[in-house]
């Protein structure tokens, strides 16, 4: 057998890592990784061999419609059977915990939209763990098959729940028991399943629906949409709406088929087009309800042990006899004692499952399954749910982030699929990972977009953090289709209508927050490299980037800098005086930022694992009984429990400066590793038997623990500081729906090489679709080595992407911008300086994603929904509405097509010079541009107004109080509009004091006239400011002005201007005029 030790080889490990990736090539190794074909539940959902095994009816005497105004305090009357649950389940988190108060609070109410203290209806029996509005409609669902998989009468509840802003909730629940019918013993059945609404949804900010009127069956409503009696007879609705009244104009409409059980979602202004979203239609509902592995239908015990036999099929992993292991490097192979490597296996092909009967191949894997030498015991049997979801009429669906994929969803499955595997929604740490494939990567939302011309946009979020497979299809209409299948959890489904893009986005944002503002060095350029060996490394790129005038925020530090892996500690030998450090790059406007993963390395002497262990803070092992003991960085590891309260708060106290010793206000942190990566567990992750502090399996919340991590890190940064006024910054490599609220997020481990450069914007885009739109690639790749054209490519690419930051493995060649000559040096600060010019928008666009949800990096279609030629578009997008970016991805290139919306006109961003007329609607001009090397195809739209701050400075912090220049690009009506949003750039004062203004600037030139005029909203906090000259606006350009103006002025004073008649460019210089008041230029022509 092979044997590990803890301590013992760990030097030889560490020595050995270097030469492990150089024998390794640049490929995933996939047998380290699972697929649907090797997934049990997957299998029994994906191939439905046992479809029959589930249909589902609604027991009409079960519905009960509940008031606006009833059980305001839970979810109703469900069902006699949830009387009775103890008060043990009703807190999903520890008693007694002291919640930290004071600013926090307030600002995850009015600023991140989440709370720690849980609504009223937690004290709700019926279901413990739900939050947010309480039902509209209650009932329940029979399953009607003769057989059914626990060979038993199966019954589920249901309820909708009717929101405000036209959304609904679909909650389909098991019915457990709560008094064993015939003795003491506990059954699976005496507990809701978990579910995770406190720690995902922001339920402050959903409200129910004002008004819902309940449409019985065969109501005369339903018989003029369905169009006879008997169809009506088979159907029942809810009209909902957020007016005074209901009416076709203002309303929604939700249909539930009673047999045959569906959900259709229509818009009441638009009936006739149909639904716009169907759940269930194509009867793949499929909810597994808990049973004792005796209750289970016998039709399905086909093989005694046929557990074991697939077990055995499946072991990949060929054990090498006494053979000591000494580590495990972040591919999952094991590194042994005498200096070998673990080689990879070549991956087996899946079971020839048709040597199976139908029925036994849907027993295969329910009470225990084993991949490679892992075995998941599963003790409680099978719990896996899925549906189908429709989009009538759609062609194209976006979303289920992250793949390395296209931004529109491939077909995975029916005649001709682009994929032969489901998307797969499952948080792994994937080295070296793939392209164009849906296998999972760091991070998962579970969230579907369809945009269509005339159904506009709408989509589901399905709320599970299980493992989760998701088909794309398309059905015998043409429609989109999607079939969502879970491991665990329950079938919760937020149906959000749209119908255009801004309204998507703002009601998802309800669901799941807003993203807050960063504090603006974040959006600065970021240097990293795994490592900067020790202080006089650092000393001297910090000293060569103020050489060199290369403007950048943000030095890092990777693990290399601890001591021996062990977080929030120093390498004295390498980093003996860290505060002085921080306090030199400070003193010249930089920050750091130092790596903190979520393995805590197993050391008595270590005061973090101390007192970890003595608090029971850690996940267990499968009984519960000893903290989980795992392989990762710094060898034998064990993991906090971040779905714990308790956990997270005293994470969070480890950000105190007295705890963090050698940590300064100017130091921020880095969350990586937090999918889990465990290098020798299943597919180099946790084991999913193990349990949380409440005795909750890992399969339940696995998706939802990166995020925590990253909750947790962000909450400690705002904690360190007295008055708790100082805006965090945290990046994360794993995620899940509501990371957006917690920071920054990057695609991971990617590679020195043009396709995954070309990669990047489809996945940020799909990111961004997921709501998420502080996101980033590293500049460059992370693995190999890139060269001086590949560099000066990525760079400028990345400057107009919302997260900046480069980055390299430590086998990788120096990449800091002078590496690779003085020529390409002056390319690459010409892209930093392009990023720095703008960061005035970039901090407006943040603005706005905050306050609408949109956001910041756009697919065109999020602003020309209706062009459907610019569905498919990923290879060029918008920042806001109004900068359009054509990144160059291939060598050589001196020209780039560029698709120009029709809508608009629009403008070189550099140059000034119009290079697309307004078109028709919906239409493009596809537009050859130049694009040597020392350009970046970058427009701007007609009719904005876009800020820039144009003096060169080295970092943020000393661009405070430079004035700004506004780029205004006339419309063809010579119309233009935009805003500035401004800040303290970096406290929470905005908030707290309303220490902000936010500038509305408009602009028309008629006949023989013009005006530029500035509407400012300024907050009470900065009124009587306004003539402080740090918010000054130094020089106009006007864009498209074709005839040379007579005068310019402001309050009858003269203003000096220069007119280019060739590129009909208006420049007006020094017109000294704050941004925080309202003025008028008059141009005369």
């Amino acid at each position: 057998m092979l044997k590990t030790t803890s301590n013992c080889g760990l030097f030889l490990w560490l020595a050995l890592l270097a030469g492990c990736l150089l024998t390794t090539g640049m490929s995933v190794d996939q047998s380290k990784f699972r697929t649907c074909d090797q997934t049990s539940f997957c299998r029994r959902h994906r191939e439905q061999h046992s479809a029959s095994l589930y249909q589902y009816r609604v027991d009409q005497d079960s519905v009960h419609f509940h008031l606006p105004n009833e059980n305001k305090d839970g979810v109703g009357d469900l069902n006699d059977e949830f009387e009775g649950v103890s008060d043990q389940m009703i807190d999903n988190t520890e008693n007694g915990v002291d919640e930290k108060t004071g600013l926090w609070k307030s600002l995850q109410d009015r600023i991140l939209g989440t709370s720690s203290h849980k609504d009223d209806s937690s004290k709700s029996k019926k279901d413990p763990y739900v939050r947010g509005p309480p039902p509209t409609l209650t009932g329940t669902l029979v399953n009607t098959a003769t057989d059914t998989s626990s060979g038993k009468k199966e019954y589920l509840n249901f309820s909708v729940h009717c929101l405000s802003d036209g959304l609904i909730r679909m909650r389909i629940t098991e019915v457990y028991r709560t008094r064993n019918e015939g003795g003491n013993q506990k059954t699976p059945h005496d507990k809701a399943r978990i579910t995770y609404d406190e720690l995902v949804l922001t339920t402050e900010n959903l409200e129910p629906a004002e008004h819902a009127i309940w449409i019985r069956p065969g109501e005369e409503y339903l018989v003029q949409l369905l169009g006879s009696k008997d169809e009506a007879n088979r159907y029942m609705g809810l009209r909902y709406g957020d007016h005074s009244a209901i009416s076709e104009k203002n309303s929604m409409l939700f249909l539930l088929r009673l047999d045959s059980f569906a959900t259709y979602l229509y818009r009441e202004s638009d009936l006739k087009q149909g639904p716009v979203i169907a759940m269930g239609a194509k009867q793949m509902t499929h909810f597994e309800i808990r049973r004792n592995k005796d209750e289970t239908n016998s039709n399905l015990d086909g093989t005694e042990n046929l557990d074991d036999m697939v077990a055995e099929e499946n072991n990949e992993d060929v054990e090498q006899p006494e053979k000591e292991i000494v580590g495990y490097w972040e591919d999952g192979l094991a590194i042994y004692a005498d200096g070998t490597r673990e080689e990879r296996k070549e991956k087996k092909q899946a079971t020839d499952h048709r040597q199976l009967s139908e029925l036994e191949l849907d027993r295969e894997g329910m009470w225990e399954e084993q991949f490679g030498s892992h075995t998941d015991t599963k003790p409680r049997g099978p719990m896996s749910v899925g549906s189908d979801v429709t989009f009538p009429g759609s062609k194209f669906l976006y979303g289920l982030p992250e793949h390395a994929s296209s931004t529109a969803l491939k077909r995975t499955i029916g005649k001709n699929p682009e994929y032969k595997h489901p998307y797969r929604l499952y948080n792994l740490d994937v080295f070296e990972y793939d392209l164009d494939v849906p296998m999972a990567l760091y991070g998962a939302v579970p969230l579907l977009v369809s945009q269509d011309a005339k159904t506009g946009t709408s989509g589901v979020f399905w709320f599970n953090p299980t493992e989760t497979f998701v088909d794309i299809d398309d059905d015998e209409s043409g429609s989109k289709t999607a079939h969502w299948m879970s491991e665990s959890g329950i079938i919760d489904v937020f149906f959000i209508p749209g119908p255009t893009p801004k309204d998507f986005y703002r009601q998802y944002a309800k669901l799941t927050g807003f993203t807050p503002l960063p504090p603006i060095f974040s959006l600065g350029y970021h240097q990293c490299r795994w490592n900067y060996k020790d202080e006089q490394d650092v000393y001297q790129v910090h000293d060569k980037f103020e050489e060199l005038d290369y403007p950048y925020d943000v030095l890092w530090l990777d693990i290399e800098h601890t001591d021996g892996k062990r977080y929030f500690t120093w390498d004295d030998n390498l980093f003996p005086h860290p505060t002085p450090m921080q306090e030199k790059l400070w003193s010249q406007g930089r920050r750091m930022v130092t790596i903190v993963d979520p393995h805590v390395k197993r050391d008595n002497g270590y005061y973090i694992h101390k007192e970890a262990t003595e608090k029971g803070l850690y996940i267990k092992d499968k009984d519960g009984v000893k903290d989980f003991d795992g392989w990762c960085w710094p060898g034998s590891s064990s993991y906090l429990d971040f779905t714990s309260e308790e956990s997270r708060s005293w994470w969070a106290d480890q950000f105190s400066y007295d705890r963090y010793r050698g940590s300064t206000h100017s130091l921020y942190t880095w969350n990586d590793m937090n999918e889990p990566s465990v290098f020798n567990g299943p597919e180099i992750t946790m084991q999913k038997d193990l349990l949380n502090r409440q005795g909750d399996e890992h399969r339940e919340w696995h998706n939802i623990y990166g995020m925590l991590f990253q909750r947790s890190t962000m909450e400690g940064l705002i904690r360190r500081n007295k008055e708790e006024n100082i805006r965090p910054f945290v990046l994360s490599r794993s995620f899940f729906a509501g990371s957006q609220k917690y920071g920054s997020i990057w695609t991971g481990d990617n590679a020195a090489e043009w396709s995954h450069l070309e990669i990047a914007s489809p996945m940020l885009l799909s990111l961004n679709v997921g709501a998420l739109s502080f996101v980033g690639a590293d500049v460059g790749g992370f693995f190999g080595n890139t060269d001086a054209e590949l560099m000066t490519r990525w760079m400028q690419a990345a400057a107009y992407q919302p997260f900046f930051r480069g980055h390299a493995h430590h086998d990788a060649k120096r990449r800091e911008p002078w590496m690779f000559g003085d020529e390409t040096m002056i390319r690459l600060r010409k892209a930093a300086m392009a990023r720095y010019a703008l960061l005035p928008f970039w901090y407006t666009m943040f603005y706005e994603t905050s306050v609408t949800g949109m956001p910041v990096m756009r697919t065109m279609w999020m602003n020309y929904p209706k062009t459907e030629i610019l569905y498919s578009v990923d290879d060029q997008f918008l920042i806001g509405s109004d900068l359009l970016v054509k990144p160059v991805t291939a060598p050589g290139v001196t020209q780039s097509v560029v698709q120009f919306p029709g809508d608009d006109v629009w403008y070189d961003a550099e140059s000034l010079l119009m290079v697309a007329k307004q078109g028709m609607n919906g239409a493009v001009q596809e537009i050859t541009v130049p694009s040597d090397i020392d350009t970046i195809p970058v427009f701007q739209r007609g009719g904005s107004v876009i800020p820039r701050k144009l003096r060169l400075r080295r970092s943020t912090h000393t661009m405070t109080r430079d004035p700004y220049t506004l780029y205004v690009a006339l419309d063809k009506d010579g119309r233009a509009a935009g805003s500035l949003y401004m800040d303290d750039e970096n406290t929470f004062n905005y908030a707290r004091k309303n220490e902000f203004a936010s500038a509305k600037f408009s602009i028309e030139m008629n006949g023989n006239y013009g005006f530029i005029r500035n509407s400012p909203t300024v907050g009470e906090g900065w009124k009587g400011i306004s003539e402080d000259t740090n918010k000054m606006i130094e020089r106009i350009v006007v864009m498209g002005v074709g005839k040379h103006p007579k005068s310019v002025d402001e309050v009858g004073e003269s203003l000096g201007f220069t007119h280019d008649s060739n590129a009909h460019v208006l420049i007006i210089r020094k017109p000294e005029l704050s941004a925080l008041v309202d003025w008028e230029v008059k141009i005369t022509f």
